[in-house]
């Protein structure tokens, strides 16, 4: 076993190798302060066959016991990965899979463990120094060495690795890895940071990755690692060679140029088709056919990303025909749909995204049970990128990783403009339905869930809208592309996504595929990435410049009130019974938090909402001696009754505080018939003591009874809330004395 150790950003830094898990390809334990993440690194013996991928899987698995938690739910054990899990393999998996050499077909599987866990040192980032390490000191063929660092803005200082409570203060949340060269991946969000901030931040986090980088490189000269040889399938002589000659160069521009998605992969796939069959009847034997195929397909998309690539670096001519930093026709149109609460269709160019908005009640919000996090979340966004969205037919499952991924990309680009919860108490979901999809969807999404959450009435601060960035760089020659197509990342060198509104960036992603890109190249694409953005905005404020004054009339009615914590148990009522009534009586529903006294009340009609609102205030006043009340007979025994005064409030009325002429009372009186009383006395176990008050008495069956005095009755017992739209019969509310319902 040896160990290594660093004190770094204000920490300590431990790395452990040998010790555990010795049977993997490679394996190393990382500690960073009182988090540890044990990584390992496994490759198969044989490559599989009839690939042309990289066969890469990255798993990123949150044992609850390193947080001192059982899982909760029946089965009491970890099961699928939670979201969170999902995005931390993701955060691992990109900037480690362009690292392998190109030919590499062996299955790599790369497992992180969270074995303890502590909120000031999130052990995810770490992953990515893990999974470098493991595979750097395993016989896994890996090309570099690379790092991750999470980077928080906190009072104009930028912080790497801020602790949890230096994050609630922080400006940006980011996520960035690379290697000693340069940063080869972004991903996270921010609250409106300029490009300038944005760029500043990613120098200093390069700055740290740096100090990781040189730190893994010293554990590594430690080690003579042989690593095993990949099994390449030569090709024939001279096959590649024959077969180039025949590609026509103005041709295959012509068919790039082929405007639409569809039409243009087939009329490149058609002419491949046809090369191939004129090869093997001209120029090499047919039968040799299966064996050499795959290196003519491969060839034939070499020189298609050599055209491609040239066509924009010599011409300025994309495949579509655009210039560099020209963006796609876009059309916004909201309020598709009547019953949805808010809905709007984005299209760019090919790709179309439909956003709804649901507004839901406090109940609807989802419950975080993470090994770092507890609670409740009540803004969501989901993603669904169905096959037809590329014309393909695929089995639907569940989310794909890349579902998640880019639905939470989105999310993180529109939460910081949400309003608080004090102001909109709603609980808000948006799902982005994919329709149509060549390139950057993610970033549509971004464009229809902020039009559609103005044409929710959701009162949003501004716009934001999304752009993703491509780039093609040769040598010393390099050019930044704007909103890029599906062939332009696939081919092309970077896919940069920014989101942001008109004062700045909330969400970042970059990918790199090449082993840098230097300060001036990602300057120019953040400002190109603001040209365009502007310019989108500018379609979506005359689509919808401002969220709608009012929701609509399919969404729920949710309102506030805040209550003395001390209060809330007069709320509840003994064994709930109190709340119970409420949510009955003026069918809503009634949620209390008992931390901070905010209760939130929730219908679908505006008049019994504000009547519980009402009875909800009333609940917590105060009741004082000399008090008059309308009360309810709760109870009748030999020697009084017992009389609700206030929900919750009950009090005795004695036989001797009643007049002569209800000495008879418990013939006379049945449970539920008002009574007025005057409140004479209250203990200091909160119990009251009551006194006859009126004159006149009226039971539940209309009966009148004289008290003898001759004074006419003060005011009905019988005020009703005007009859609900659920049909059901109109109840008696409780009354104040004055006459008038407290409702």
């Amino acid at each position: 076993m040896k160990t290594w150790e660093r004190e770094i950003f204000g920490r300590k830094l431990k790395i452990e190798y040998g010790k555990m898990a010795k049977q993997a390809n490679g394996s190393v334990l990382v500690r960073f302060g009182d988090s540890a993440l044990l990584v390992t690194a496994c490759a198969s013996s044989k490559p599989l066959e009839n690939v042309d991928f990289l066969p890469l899987t990255v798993e990123y698995q949150e044992r609850f016991y390193a947080a001192g938690k059982i899982p909760g739910g029946f089965v009491k054990r970890e099961g699928r990965p939670s979201e969170n899990a999902i995005l931390s393999a993701r955060l691992i998996d990109r900037p480690i899979r362009p690292l392998f050499p190109k030919e590499m077909r062996h299955e790599i599987q790369i497992v992180a463990t969270v074995l303890s866990a502590d909120p000031d040192d999130p052990p995810d980032t770490w992953g990515i120094m893990g999974a470098s390490l493991a595979l750097n000191l395993s016989d896994i063929p890996f090309d570099g060495v690379v790092a991750g660092i999470r980077v928080g803005y906190v009072n104009g200082e930028f912080k790497a690795f801020p602790t949890e409570r230096e994050m609630e203060e922080s400006r940006l949340d980011i996520v960035v890895a690379g290697t000693e060269e340069a940063v080869t991946m972004v991903e996270g969000e921010a609250k409106e940071v300029s490009e300038e901030e944005m760029l500043k931040a990613l120098a200093f986090a390069h700055d740290a990755i740096k100090k990781l980088v040189a730190f893994q490189k010293e554990i590594i000269s430690e080690f003579e690692i042989e690593k095993f040889e990949i099994e390449k399938t030569e090709r024939p002589e001279g096959l590649v060679e024959s077969f180039d000659v025949m590609i026509d160069e103005s041709k295959l521009r012509h068919l790039i140029l082929t405007p639409a998605k569809h039409e243009r992969d087939e009329v490149l796939k058609s002419y491949r088709d046809e090369l191939l069959e004129r090869f093997f009847s001209e120029k090499w034997p047919a039968e040799e056919r299966d064996q050499v195929e795959h290196f003519l397909k491969e060839h034939f998309e070499e020189r298609l990303k050599e055209k491609m690539r040239k066509m924009v670096l010599e011409e300025g001519i994309r495949a579509d025909g655009r210039k560099p930093d020209d963006i796609r026709p876009i059309a916004c149109e909201v309020g598709i749909f009547p019953r949805t609460h808010g809905s709007a269709l984005f299209t760019r160019g090919e790709t179309q995204s439909l956003g709804i908005v649901t507004l839901g009640a406090p109940m609807d919000e989802q419950i975080i049970d993470t090994l770092l996090e507890e609670g409740s979340k009540r803004f969501m966004l989901h993603y669904n990128f169905p096959p037809y969205s590329t014309g393909e037919v695929k089995p639907m499952r569940g989310p794909s990783r890349r579902e998640i991924g880019h639905g939470h990309l989105a999310e993180r680009a529109l939460r910081n403009v949400l309003p608080p919860e004090e102001e909109f108490p709603y609980t808000i979901r948006v799902v982005s339905e994919i329709l149509e999809s060549n390139g950057s969807s993610s970033m549509a999404t971004v464009c229809s869930g902020s039009l559609s959450l103005m044409d929710a009435g959701v009162p949003i601060r501004k716009h934001v809208a999304g752009v993703a960035m491509g780039l093609v760089i040769e040598g010393e020659e390099a050019v930044v592309l704007t909103d890029i197509l599906g062939m332009e990342d696939h081919l092309g060198d970077m896919d940069f996504k920014v989101a942001g509104t008109r004062d700045g960036i909330t969400a970042f992603q970059m990918d790199v595929k090449v082993s840098g890109v230097s300060e001036e190249i990602m300057r120019e694409a953040l400002e190109r990435a603001r040209r365009a953005r502007m310019k989108i905005l500018d379609v979506m404020e005359a689509a919808l410049p401002s969220p709608r004054p009012s929701l609509s009339a399919h969404a729920p009615i949710i309102k506030l009130t805040s209550v003395p914590v001390d209060k809330i148990g007069e709320i509840i009522g003994p064994g709930g019974r109190v709340v119970k009534w409420i949510s009955k009586e003026f069918d809503v529903s009634v949620y209390v938090d008992d931390e901070t006294g905010q209760v939130k009340v929730s219908g679908h009609d505006v008049e019994n909402v504000d009547q519980a609102i009402t009875v909800i205030r009333d609940l917590v006043k105060d009741v004082e001696v000399g008090q008059e009340f309308e009360g309810k007979v709760t109870r009748i025994e030999p020697y009084g009754m017992f009389i609700e005064v206030k929900p919750g409030k009950i009090g005795l009325l004695h036989s001797s505080k009643m007049s002569s002429e209800l000495k008879d009372f418990a013939k006379r009186f049945q449970i539920g018939d008002r009574v007025r009383v005057v409140i004479t006395d209250i203990d200091n176990l909160g119990r009251l003591q009551l006194k006859e008050a009126g004159f006149e008495l009226q039971g539940s069956d209309g009966r009148r009874h004289g008290s003898g005095h001759g004074k006419k009755p003060r005011g009905s017992s019988h005020k009703h809330a005007s009859h609900r739209s659920t049909g059901r019969d109109s109840r008696r509310r409780p009354n104040d004395g004055s006459g008038k319902s407290q409702n």
